[in-house]
Protein backbone atom coordinates (compact mmCIF):
# COMPACT_ATOMS: atom_id res chain seq x y z
CA UNK A 1 0.00 0.00 0.00
CA UNK A 2 1.47 3.82 -0.95
CA UNK A 3 1.30 6.31 1.71
CA UNK A 4 -1.37 9.06 1.57
CA UNK A 5 -0.49 12.05 -0.66
CA UNK A 6 -1.96 15.34 -1.14
CA UNK A 7 -3.23 16.62 -4.70
CA UNK A 8 -2.61 20.56 -4.93
CA UNK A 9 -4.91 22.40 -7.20
CA UNK A 10 -3.57 25.82 -8.56
CA UNK A 11 -5.87 27.63 -11.04
CA UNK A 12 -4.21 30.28 -12.75
CA UNK A 13 -5.07 32.48 -16.03
CA UNK A 14 -3.39 31.45 -19.01
CA UNK A 15 -1.79 35.25 -19.21
CA UNK A 16 -1.11 35.81 -15.89
CA UNK A 17 2.96 36.70 -15.45
CA UNK A 18 5.41 36.52 -12.57
CA UNK A 19 6.43 40.00 -11.01
CA UNK A 20 8.01 42.02 -13.49
CA UNK A 21 9.84 38.95 -15.61
CA UNK A 22 7.18 38.41 -17.95
CA UNK A 23 7.58 34.80 -17.53
CA UNK A 24 4.03 33.26 -17.37
CA UNK A 25 3.26 32.21 -13.39
CA UNK A 26 2.43 28.98 -14.67
CA UNK A 27 5.60 28.15 -15.66
CA UNK A 28 7.65 30.18 -12.54
CA UNK A 29 5.50 27.93 -10.00
CA UNK A 30 6.32 24.88 -12.11
CA UNK A 31 10.03 25.85 -12.08
CA UNK A 32 9.76 26.47 -8.05
CA UNK A 33 8.29 23.45 -7.49
CA UNK A 34 10.61 21.46 -9.44
CA UNK A 35 13.91 23.80 -7.24
CA UNK A 36 11.77 22.47 -4.21
CA UNK A 37 11.65 18.99 -4.83
CA UNK A 38 8.21 18.08 -5.09
CA UNK A 39 7.55 14.41 -6.62
CA UNK A 40 5.17 16.05 -9.47
CA UNK A 41 3.05 18.43 -11.04
CA UNK A 42 1.50 19.19 -14.60
CA UNK A 43 -0.24 21.92 -16.26
CA UNK A 44 -3.02 21.96 -18.49
CA UNK A 45 -5.09 24.89 -20.28
CA UNK A 46 -8.85 24.81 -20.17
CA UNK A 47 -11.41 24.91 -22.97
CA UNK A 48 -13.36 27.38 -21.25
CA UNK A 49 -14.00 28.70 -17.75
CA UNK A 50 -14.72 30.91 -15.19
CA UNK A 51 -13.76 32.45 -11.94
CA UNK A 52 -14.49 35.01 -8.81
CA UNK A 53 -14.72 37.82 -11.72
CA UNK A 54 -17.33 36.28 -13.58
CA UNK A 55 -15.68 36.61 -16.65
CA UNK A 56 -16.12 33.22 -19.34
CA UNK A 57 -12.19 32.29 -20.70
CA UNK A 58 -12.98 30.23 -23.75
CA UNK A 59 -11.27 29.72 -27.03
CA UNK A 60 -12.01 31.93 -29.96
CA UNK A 61 -12.38 31.54 -33.83
CA UNK A 62 -8.93 30.00 -35.34
CA UNK A 63 -8.32 28.73 -31.42
CA UNK A 64 -7.07 31.85 -30.77
CA UNK A 65 -8.16 32.62 -26.69
CA UNK A 66 -8.68 34.91 -24.51
CA UNK A 67 -7.06 34.17 -21.93
CA UNK A 68 -7.24 30.77 -21.21
CA UNK A 69 -7.88 29.39 -17.71
CA UNK A 70 -4.88 27.30 -16.50
CA UNK A 71 -4.38 24.15 -14.08
CA UNK A 72 -1.45 22.98 -12.03
CA UNK A 73 -1.95 19.53 -10.42
CA UNK A 74 1.19 19.01 -7.48
CA UNK A 75 1.21 15.20 -5.90
CA UNK A 76 3.00 14.50 -2.99
CA UNK A 77 3.28 13.86 0.67
CA UNK A 78 0.91 15.97 2.72
CA UNK A 79 4.33 17.23 4.69
CA UNK A 80 6.09 18.10 1.67
CA UNK A 81 2.88 20.15 0.02
CA UNK A 82 2.17 22.03 3.40
CA UNK A 83 5.42 22.88 3.73
CA UNK A 84 5.24 24.48 0.27
CA UNK A 85 2.06 26.10 0.50
CA UNK A 86 3.20 29.44 1.65
CA UNK A 87 5.50 30.14 -1.07
CA UNK A 88 3.40 29.21 -3.58
CA UNK A 89 0.32 31.04 -2.17
CA UNK A 90 2.52 34.16 -2.37
CA UNK A 91 2.76 33.65 -5.73
CA UNK A 92 -0.37 33.41 -6.99
CA UNK A 93 -1.71 36.79 -6.06
CA UNK A 94 -5.46 35.95 -7.94
CA UNK A 95 -6.19 32.50 -8.25
CA UNK A 96 -7.60 29.58 -6.62
CA UNK A 97 -5.76 26.71 -4.58
CA UNK A 98 -7.50 23.63 -3.92
CA UNK A 99 -6.12 21.32 -1.24
CA UNK A 100 -7.41 17.43 -1.35
CA UNK A 101 -6.71 14.02 -0.46
CA UNK A 102 -5.18 11.58 -3.55
CA UNK A 103 -4.51 7.93 -3.96
CA UNK A 104 -1.78 6.52 -5.88
CA UNK A 105 -3.34 3.55 -8.52
CA UNK A 106 -0.63 2.92 -10.45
Amino acid sequence: MTPPIKLLLIYVDESDVWEDTQTPLYEAIVRRLRQLEVAGATVQTGIMGFGSHQKVHRRRLFGISDDRPVIISVADEEAKIRGILPEIRAMVQEGLMLLTDAEIIA
